[in-house]
């Protein structure tokens, strides 16, 4: 049965920019996308052309599989050569929303899509305007973060306007995007399915809809979108540090004369004209929110380090502690 489309109404405004976009990808042109994780950089997945302008435009190496975004969970017999019961069981219980399937790609999928791979990334976003526009287009749309590679994920649409200024013809404003981090990734390819990156929906919560163990890292020579050791970074440093030692690293940088951020949930222990305060908030859904937003602002307030408080937890707690030390240029840590 067909996940229904959220309660929405676009108005006249909205409407129009939905038919406008689905306009500009049936002409293979590019467009910004709101979803509930990031804003996407959003083409046609079916037109090479269109969807090697993206590789371009990101200045992303064209061996990094992307995303394709669907309007309902019946496409994925459109891309995937097969659907095994563990796919099935994921898209009902989680699409639309924040996780991404791994599949066996049809032979008529576009390989540019998957960066050359035999397997194709698919996900159903949960942000209406998103879903309205994808059932308004009627085809799959491949759908990367709306940013140059490896810099910061955008999660407004003033962001891709200031990544990529007038290079896009248009940009769906669909507000602040409520996640705040890019999607899960499940390889249900595999035997048993693996998760390649953590996110919103956890560990736990896949194990317990499929009713069996996964695992928990990708393997080695694993090509999937989010799995670079540097990545999600500002042009500001940035330093990782358990809550206990955030105070020590930040005295640390003034020492040295470094304009630094303080991520953390807590103030600074002392005022000093070069610190400055990013409240990353007190829960772990509310620092997902923030995050990238908050990275932006260092950057635009002059910080030439950050020190970012790690959050501790299993969980989502993982997804966040992955995309700071990504931003780092740390990589991901092993599960507990």
């Amino acid at each position: 049965m067909e996940s229904p489309l959220p309660a929405f109404d676009p108005g006249s405004d909205a409407d129009a920019g939905i038919t406008a976009a689905a306009a500009l990808l049936a002409q293979g042109r590019l467009v910004g996308l709101p979803t509930e994780t990031v804003y996407g950089l959003a083409a046609d997945a079916r037109n090479p052309e269109a969807v090697r302008a993206i590789f371009t435009l990101k200045q992303r190496p064209a061996d990094h599989p992307l995303i394709v975004h669907i309007g309902s969970v019946e496409e994925l017999h459109a891309w995937a050569a097969a659907v095994p019961p563990a796919a099935l069981a994921l898209a009902r219980a989680f699409w639309p929303g924040p996780l991404t399937l791994v599949l066996p790609a049809r032979p008529d999928v576009p390989r540019v899509v998957t960066g050359g791979l035999d397997t194709v990334a698919l996900r159903m976003p949960a942000h209406p305007i998103a879903l309205a526009l994808l059932r308004r287009f009627g085809r799959g749309v491949a759908a990367p973060s709306a940013n140059r590679h490896l810099h910061v994920s955008p999660t407004t649409a003033e962001h891709v306007r200031a990544e990529f200024g007038d290079a896009l013809p248009l940009v769906l404003d669909g507000g602040p995007c409520t996640v705040g981090i890019e999607s899960t990734i499940v390889d249900v390819s595999t035997d048993p399915p693996r998760i390649l990156r953590p996110g919103r929906i956890s560990a736990a919560e896949i194990a317990a809809c499929l009713q069996r163990d996964v695992d928990l890292r990708p393997a080695a020579g694993t090509r999937s979108p989010g799995l670079m050791k540097r990545h999600y970074s500002p042009r500001a440093a940035v330093v990782c540090a358990p809550p206990a030692a955030v105070q020590t690293q930040v005295e640390a940088c003034l020492a040295r004369g470094l304009r630094t951020a303080q991520l953390s949930a807590l103030p600074p222990a002392v005022a000093h004209p070069a610190l400055l305060w990013l409240d990353a908030g007190n829960s772990v859904e509310t620092r997902m929110q923030r995050l990238y937003a908050l990275l932006r602002e260092a950057d635009a307030r002059g910080a030439e380090v950050i020190v970012a408080e790690l959050p501790e937890g299993d969980g989502t707690a993982e997804a966040l502690r992955d995309r700071l030390l990504r931003a780092a240029g740390q990589g991901s840590v092993p599960s507990s």
